[in-house]
């Protein structure tokens, strides 16, 4: 499936990759994951996709992106769009599709092998654009969860598909294994 000559490219929809393997019950280790890709081949790049709401002062992925944007990832972001639909509910939205596709057609003209986390069906018509560049197309997301988490389409059109859950051994933790800071402490009245 990989050639330990090929040149290779990660390109990980970060929520995608994110509710895939919460399905599966662990967490992605993103320093495992470098490495077990860079045991593949030459790993040339590797993007992370991930829309952030602005206007929160505190976001739970803000420690996340930093540590990727430090450690080897180069991190693609935009601001997600807050509406109200229909039925009066907040809704967010911060699709990163169009960035990755981008991001993709420009990387083919130097990699071999490309690495779609993601089972999004939209990336179907990419991954087949790849393709007639001459390009190899793994995509990693799952089948083992129910429904399947990837589209069918994507799959089939896939040079390889990668179940996350196969990888669990190599790139996971457990979610009790996550760092816990310590909590902050919290003044009594007494103190005030």
């Amino acid at each position: 499936m990989f050639d330990p000559r090929e040149k290779i490219a990660l390109f990980i929809d970060g929520a995608n990759l994110y509710a895939a393997s919460k399905s599966l019950g662990f967490d992605i280790d993103y320093r495992k994951l470098l490495k077990a890709f860079q045991k593949r081949g030459y790993l040339l790049r590797a993007y992370y996709y991930t829309a952030l709401i602005e206007d929160q002062e505190y976001s739970s992925i803000r420690p996340l992106i930093d540590w990727l944007d430090y450690n080897g990832y180069k991190v693609v972001t935009k601001p997600a769009k807050e509406f109200t639909d229909s039925l009066g509910r907040r809704k967010i939205k911060g699709n990163m599709d169009i960035e990755l596709a981008i991001d993709a057609m420009e990387q083919s003209e130097t990699v071999d092998h490309l690495v779609i986390f993601s089972g999004d069906g939209d990336f179907t018509t990419l991954v087949e654009a790849l393709q007639r560049k001459g390009r190899k197309v793994s995509v990693v997301s799952t089948m083992s969860t129910q429904p399947p988490m990837i589209a069918d389409d994507l799959r089939r059109q896939a040079d390889h598909f990668i179940d996350l859950a196969t990888l669990r051994g190599e790139i996971g933790r457990e979610p009790s294994e996550r760092v816990q800071r310590p909590a902050e402490p919290v003044a009594n009245d007494a103190e005030l």
